[in-house]
């Protein structure tokens, strides 16, 4: 029998906070409730205010154990990805049994050898968040992958690591607010492996890519050459400080500036063709309805991306792996999903850029969202979970029965629709601030602002069988007993 499990994903991040959950069977995944909250007490990626951040997430727990019928017992979650930092890490071992050939669990002996005794700076305030295997030695070669290392024969084991260290009060914020919560965390991910996982063909991987994660509070890089995780770094800088520019040269507020961004986020403001020329309208309550040009929202992001993007750049060119990109680079996060985004980085780099959406490793029927870019950090961490062969996460959903089915009726009103007189077109409204912020993409103004307005329908009711072999079957009787009676009264 195979084995079935659910497991429960959160993603802490600056703007929001996604909640995911996963049904496990062998080797299918699949996503049953994929859920985004905006997030509070949340700052680069870093739970600063315990308080404020516990509601929402309190609430988002509450909501999905409500809609499924669950009750989540434990969580897989992601470390903060900004103060991170790598260093080198090396280990050795001498093997008590030469003649036999070397094994994985040797492989990762080796590597929890070399991270427990990194020496830390301050064992206070730093943690080790994880490692990755960058080569192995044995006694006749160097250089090895450690696909290539198992399998050998050697009196000795060697191996080199990058080890990333980061700020041990971020996981102790993330411990206490679950630990309040009164669920368990069942493992912390470093996220740029994970989004990797998530993202990144072998290939890719293998010869060498630049993945940038353009985030809300912080954009990362992580190179990957050989298959293997070469670099890692990244900025205080994202999506949010976008949408706060924003909002200081428009004078609007935070959400409306947020909502502005999504709906008419834009980079290079001189390819916006016919888009350029439009103006969002906004009215203040009581207040006289201020404009803002579609193209000045463009100049604002077209500035901070430059600069995001000239930092990211300067990341890669200090690694000394920028000559062995062949993939490019893959830009992912909620950040790529501004307009034109791809083509500035492009032009930028001078390299090759896709877009990087979850991979098809899952099934998600009903799940909006669960394929956009932003979602890459969640959708990882239930792979990785999936790989790693984590225990069960939550109580099993309770058994849906599927309720006795009302039987049809024969016949039944079906509502036929006429055109009634159509009323004059009416000009568009103006859109106030609380319109737009629930929803609405505000009023463009411009030759095409107007509104068209469908004539109303007026119903009528007519009676028709749902049967169609009934309604045959009568009309054949019907016709029958006419041609009956007309022979009959044709004889007498």
């Amino acid at each position: 029998m195979i084995d079935e499990k659910y497991i429960a994903a959160i993603d802490l991040g600056t703007a929001k906070l996604v909640l995911s959950v996963a049904k496990v069977t062998g080797d299918d995944v699949q996503v049953i409730y994929y859920r985004e909250h905006a997030s509070e007490g949340i700052t680069r990626s870093n739970v600063m205010n315990l308080m404020k951040a516990s509601g929402p997430l309190r609430s988002a727990i509450g909501e999905a154990e409500s809609e499924l019928g669950i009750r989540i017992r434990q969580v897989v979650v992601g470390l903060p990805r900004y103060r991170v930092t790598q260093e080198t890490a090396n280990g050795r071992v001498e093997r008590s049994t030469p003649d036999d050939y070397i094994t994985r669990d040797e492989v990762e002996t080796l590597k929890s050898i070399a991270v427990e005794s990194y020496p830390l700076d301050d064992m206070k305030n730093q943690i080790i968040y994880g490692a990755i295997a960058q080569s192995f030695s044995n006694d006749d070669q160097i250089q090895l992958l450690d696909e290539d290392v198992i399998g050998t024969v050697s009196e000795s084991l060697e191996g080199n690591f990058k080890v990333f260290i980061g700020e041990r009060r971020a996981t102790t914020a993330i411990d206490k607010i679950f630990n309040d919560l009164g669920i368990a965390i069942a493992k912390k991910y470093f996220l740029p492996d994970v989004v990797a996982r998530a993202v990144l063909s072998e290939e890719e991987k293998q010869n060498g890519v630049a993945l940038i994660d353009f985030g809300a509070g912080v954009t990362s890089v992580t190179l990957y050459h050989g298959g293997i995780m070469r670099h890692y770094e990244s900025i205080p800088f994202g999506a949010e400080t976008i949408t706060n520019d924003i909002r200081l040269e428009c004078s609007i507020t935070p959400r409306l500036a947020e909502n502005i961004k999504k709906a008419y986020g834009a980079c290079m403001p001189e390819k916006l063709a016919s888009l350029s020329e439009k103006r969002i309208q906004i009215r203040y309550e009581d207040q006289p309805y201020k404009e803002v040009a579609v193209k000045f929202i463009s100049r604002i992001i077209d500035a901070r991306v430059r600069e995001i993007f000239d930092a990211i750049l300067y990341s890669i060119q200090e690694s000394g792996l920028a000559g062995i990109l062949r993939s490019g680079i893959v830009l992912t996060g909620g950040g790529a999903n501004l307009a034109n985004v791809k083509l500035l980085l492009k032009d930028m780099s001078g390299y090759n850029v896709r877009i990087g959406y979850p991979k098809h490793l899952f099934s998600a029927a009903g799940c909006t969202g669960v394929y956009d870019p932003s979602a890459t950090a969640a959708i990882g961490m239930l792979l990785a979970a999936k790989n790693d062969r984590l225990p069960e996460c939550l109580e099993a959903p309770v058994p849906q029965y599927d309720e006795p089915k009302e039987e049809e009726p024969l016949y039944q009103e079906v509502l036929e629709e006429e055109p009634a007189e159509a009323p004059a077109a009416e000009e568009p409204a103006q859109m106030s601030e609380e319109e737009f912020r629930h929803g609405s993409t505000g009023q463009l103004l411009g030759d095409d602002a107007w509104e068209t307005v469908e004539p109303p329908k007026r119903k009528k009711k007519v009676r028709t069988e749902k049967n169609g072999f009934k309604m045959l079957w009568n009309k054949v009787v019907k016709a029958a007993d006419g041609l009956y009676g007309q022979i009959t009264d044709d004889n007498i």
